[in-house]
């Protein structure tokens, strides 16, 4: 009998952007909605547009970027309040499939909180029958804007049975077409969810039996894909997930883990999802990059030790059978097990071809300009590994047209006896204005960051600050990353180079205008700030 299918809703420009530090630029997220789009995920929520200007030229953008038959289905979110609908139904306006993703708590502990005027009624009955009234107010609204609507009951995992399938029912009845039963606050154990997505199945009416019941699962617990599959032997045909599994708290379900567990592990859940699994890896890059993420080297399926050998049995079980040690093949996800040596000797054809098979397309990418950056780093290292490939292809296509500040010129120097000192010049675009300034540290990253600082006349606070080696050798590319502080937000920067001061630099200078765009959109929204939930007080 053939497998069903598992349709993959990716959250990652939503539910993965609100992990703190990973706001990301426009360009970036449509960039980011093209590479899903490629990968072949059925649905993309591509923002919340009410809560922000921003989130809602975000979804527009990626509404009008994916136009062909085949990209995914664009989903916006929305509260179950009319203004929440409204901007999510305009946001998505124009597109040929959209969805609209309505939400309300339903758990005891949420009402309790959310709803505590008095207009929502003085027991927990009377608030309850309120929610009731707003699900079904909410979904039919929404079903004014299109005819793909999903519900979630937040807080599921935590919300009483019979009143769960109570929502879910009348969430059925107004005409939603995909009912989602979160694990909000990651509290489940998977046989819990198994059970619960059964219990749902059973308590709808006869003629909602095909409606799609979707798993999103948090991972407080580290539980969150482990929860997603027992959804799928509980019955659910969607789950819900991002990249890198990035997102509140401890973040969301892996979509890349999910979708090799279902591919590896067939055999156990007889379900499929028709994703093109070879482009994970880079689809996991280009998303550490934009959010300024890094990937630990043990991820699985995307980490750089995830199919790497060093332990001599090991090593001399996968030479002579591979699947001794490995359950999949590193091509399977994007992942090379071929290398080609590159240095200041190879010629434009080795390197390009490379970039090629890195799954790069070439004709976005101008070739003059990305080979000389290749000779000038050939002249600094032996040999070019494929990280640094990435690296200089990633510099080579992004700086986003919205950063408002840019580096021109860093220096250290160094003498015995002395503090370090540090220069610098940034300039303001779009007006050309330059800022220079020099100062002194306890250690040449302090004097670079005070140099800063003072250029722009603002004191930053610096919550962390790491550097490591991400290719081979003494003169490997270091990677430094870095997060700052801000009105009780954090901000991230990532950057790469063979110069770790100049790395530092360029890190700190993206987090700043990772800020800097915050500041921007805050000004113009009244409620920035405020609990997700606010306006039902």
């Amino acid at each position: 009998m053939a497998s069903s299918k598992v349709f993959i809703f990716d959250t990652t420009l939503r539910d993965g952007e609100q992990a703190p530090g990973a706001s990301m630029h426009i360009d970036e997220k449509v960039r980011i909605a093209q590479r899903l789009a490629l990968l072949g995920v059925d649905v993309l929520e591509a923002g919340f547009p009410v809560s922000s200007p921003g989130q809602a030229e975000a979804v527009r953008q990626v509404v009008a970027a994916l136009t062909q038959p085949h990209d995914p289905v664009v989903c916006a979110l929305a509260r179950a309040v009319d203004q929440d609908i409204a901007a999510a139904g305009d946001a998505l306006q124009g597109g040929a499939r959209t969805r609209i993703h309505t939400f309300i708590a339903t758990s005891d502990i949420h009402i309790d909180a959310k709803f505590g005027h008095a207009k929502y009624g003085a027991s927990l009955a009377e608030k309850r029958a309120t929610v009731l009234r707003m699900i079904d107010q909410a979904v039919r609204h929404a079903r004014t804007y299109t005819a793909d609507v999903e519900f979630s009951a937040e807080d599921a995992g935590r919300t009483d049975l019979g009143f769960l399938c109570e929502a879910l029912q009348v969430a059925a009845d107004a005409g939603a077409t995909t009912l989602n039963i979160p694990d909000t606050t990651g509290y489940c154990v998977p046989h819990e969810v198994e059970a619960l997505f059964r219990a749902v199945r059973g308590c709808l009416s006869a003629e909602h039996a095909d409606i799609i019941l979707s798993a999103h699962c948090h991972d407080d617990l580290g539980l969150a894909v482990a929860n997603s599959l027992a959804a799928v032997r509980g019955g659910a045909r969607q789950i819900e997930c991002t990249i890198n599994g990035i997102g509140e708290r401890a973040g969301n379900a892996s979509l890349e883990e999910v979708v090799m567990a279902l591919r590896v592990r067939g055999d156990e859940f007889g379900v499929h999802a028709d994703l093109d699994t070879t482009g994970l890896f880079e689809t996991s890059r280009l998303v550490s990059v934009s959010c300024g993420f890094p990937v630990p080297p043990n991820k699985a399926i995307v980490g750089r030790n995830a199919f790497s050998h060093e332990a001599g049995i090991h090593q001399d079980g996968v030479l002579k059978r591979r699947d001794t040690y490995e359950i999949m093949r590193a091509e399977d996800v994007g992942q090379q097990s071929e290398q080609i040596r590159l240095g200041r000797h190879s010629g434009r054809h080795g390197v390009f071809r490379r970039i090629e098979a890195l799954g790069y397309d070439l004709d976005m990418l101008d070739p003059q300009a990305l080979y000389q950056a290749f000779t000038r780093l050939a002249d600094q290292k032996k040999e070019v590994f494929d990280k640094d490939l990435r690296h200089l292809v990633d510099a080579h296509v992004a700086a986003p047209s919205e950063d408002r500040y840019y580096l021109e010129q860093v220096s250290v120097q160094m003498a015995t006896g002395t503090q370090p000192q540090a220069s610098v010049t940034l300039s303001i675009r779009p007006d050309g204005q330059t800022l220079s300034h020099t100062a002194t540290g306890d250690g040449p990253v302090e004097a670079l960051y005070n140099a800063l600082d003072h250029a722009l006349g603002t004191a930053h606070d610096l919550a962390s600050y790491t550097i490591r080696s991400v290719t081979e050798g003494a003169d490997a590319i270091g990677e430094v990353d870095v997060t700052i502080h801000f009105a009780g937000q954090s901000f991230s920067g990532q950057a790469r180079s063979t110069d770790v001061i100049q790395a530092s630099a360029e890190a700190y200078m993206t987090a700043i205008n990772r800020m800097d765009q915050y500041q921007t959109e805050s000004k113009n929204v009244a409620f920035v700030g405020r609990g997700i939930m606010e306006s039902f007080q």
